[in-house]
């Protein structure tokens, strides 16, 4: 199937369209999709939300082009930001952690959403692989009002029965009471999107779900790449396709080098 757009470019419209003005959206590293979501919707509907990258945060909605990537201290953004704060990441300075989203990925996501960047293996002294680490991804997860799970791959080694270690509690063991029974006060994760599909949790369990299959992808596809049984509606729709505006601002304003579109 040709496509006028790439799948990532795809997903960042989608992410963008579900962050709402005023929010506090927070990306780390090697996230391009969600940093690249987060500009768009700054500048297509969220003239107030506040950008955090790496520890650092700003408003530059008045800018022509915000381009990526530039974490943190980069001059092209710093300089002509409306407002920057190296405090971004003082998460005891935190006054309205509902306000907050977070995005983060994983080597592996259980069925209920929790994640592990740490590594795989029995033993965390001799991993078979290891992961990037956990970071502030606990803490972050822990608070934030929702965060979304974003991968650059979907196989059955990701998606696994049980995670080696967890880095992020998403729904702990499932079901709406899951975080509260840890304690956890925040949202817990709202989607996961995937190079296939997009995810959500059910309401009951809290088990992953299937919301949507990208163009060209079948049921038997992400069924075959998942290592656990997903809760599959009766009816699939085909993932929305970016408009004409977004992927226009994209383009333009945001991934002027085009990391996006392979």
């Amino acid at each position: 199937m040709s496509l006028s757009y790439s799948i990532p470019e795809m997903l960042a419209c989608l992410l963008a369209a579900d962050l709402r003005d005023g929010e506090e959206l927070q990306v780390g590293v090697a996230l391009p999709i969600p940093e690249a979501a987060v500009r768009l919707a700054h500048l297509m509907h969220g003239p107030n939300m506040e950008l955090i990258f790496l520890g650092a945060r700003m408003n530059v909605h008045h800018l022509e082009q915000i381009p990526m990537p530039a974490f943190g201290w980069d001059c092209r953004v710093v300089r002509w930001a409306e407002s920057f704060s190296d405090r971004g990441h003082r998460f005891d300075q935190v006054k309205d952690w509902g306000r907050r989203v977070f995005f983060v990925g994983g080597i592996q996501v259980d069925p209920y959403g929790n994640t592990n960047l740490i590594g795989v293996g029995d033993q965390y002294t001799r991993l078979k692989f290891r992961g990037p680490g956990a970071v502030g991804t606990p803490s972050l997860t822990t608070h934030v009002g929702r965060y979304y799970i974003v991968l650059n791959s979907h196989t059955p080694r990701t998606f696994v029965p049980r995670c080696d270690f967890i880095s992020s509690v998403g729904w702990g063991d499932g079901g709406p009471e899951g975080r509260s029974r840890l304690g956890l006060p925040g949202g817990g994760p709202k989607y996961c999107l995937t190079p296939l599909c997009v995810m959500d949790f059910t309401e009951t369990e809290k088990r992953l779900r299937l919301v949507s299959l990208h163009p060209g992808v079948t049921l038997e596809q992400v069924r075959a790449q998942t290592g656990f049984e997903l809760v599959v509606p009766p009816w699939i729709p085909i993932t929305s396709p970016p408009c004409a505006e977004a992927l226009r601002i994209l383009r333009t304003r945001v991934d002027l080098a085009g990391a996006l579109r392979t």
